[in-house]
């Protein structure tokens, strides 16, 4: 029997209403493919991506206060963030741009920046 993600401490309403649109219905799958990976699905389902709720959902995963980030560790996940962001979202695109690029068609050195 599938785990609800809200069992995940500091995962509310909100954030699993948008992990539920990505696809991520389960504490088990969203530990299982991790936050970086679920954070980039939930841009993907049109989720805007801000700092504080990827870091949050990482310290989630780790059993962690959502504000026990700090330092180089918070410098880290923020290179982390800006990468998964560059890669993933794009809010200048058309729909078929992003399915394109999805599959591998739109070469990323040409990709339009937001």
């Amino acid at each position: 029997m599938a785990t609800p993600v809200t069992s995940i401490k500091n995962i509310g309403p909100a954030q699993a209403k948008a992990l539920a649109a990505a696809g991520i219905h389960d504490a088990e799958t969203l530990r299982e493919i991790g936050a970086h990976e679920a954070y980039g699905r939930m841009m993907a389902a049109g989720q805007q991506p801000h700092f504080i709720g990827y870091y949050v959902l990482v310290m989630a995963l780790q059993g962690r206060p959502w504000n026990d980030c700090k330092g180089k560790e918070k410098e880290a996940l923020r290179a982390a963030f800006d990468d998964l962001k560059d890669a993933r979202h794009d809010k200048g695109r058309s729909e078929l741009e992003a399915a394109l690029d999805m599959i591998g068609v739109i070469d990323p050195r040409t990709r339009r920046k937001a």
